[in-house]
């Protein structure tokens, strides 16, 4: 997730996703544009800081699982993310997904459907 999302550096050039890491930047991504789906929630917020990186964020807390749970489910929101962000997702944003408890038992098309879905709400 730390390099960029085509390599080559064509005029066609993906934004580059990183990882969300710091606290602050989660905090202020908690009062920005959210999408609730079933499986899980999905936080965007905007920059302003000129850099175009998309950075992804996740969290999923203890409530939802146990560590082998949350660990899957990140897993999967990981590969979501690099599967729809570079074309998706909001260049120059902070996306946050916080997983859900039915988000455990969902099929991974279903999930990719539903961030699709998230992401064309929060672009609009």
């Amino acid at each position: 997730m730390d390099g960029p999302a085509t390599p080559g550096g064509g005029a066609d050039t993906k934004p580059a996703i990183r990882t969300l890491t710091r606290r602050p930047d989660f905090l202020a991504a908690n009062k920005a544009r959210r999408a609730p789906m079933p499986g899980f929630v999905l936080l965007v917020r905007r920059r302003d800081d000129g850099d175009p990186t998309i950075r992804l964020g996740i969290t999923v807390t203890k409530k939802v699982g146990n560590a082998v749970v949350r660990n899957r489910m990140k897993r999967r929101f990981r590969a979501l993310g690099r599967e729809l962000l570079p074309d998706s997702g909001v260049p120059g944003a902070d996306h946050v997904l916080i997983g859900r408890s039915d988000g455990i038992e969902r099929s991974f098309d279903r999930l990719r459907g539903e961030l699709a879905k998230a992401l064309a709400k929060i672009t609009r």
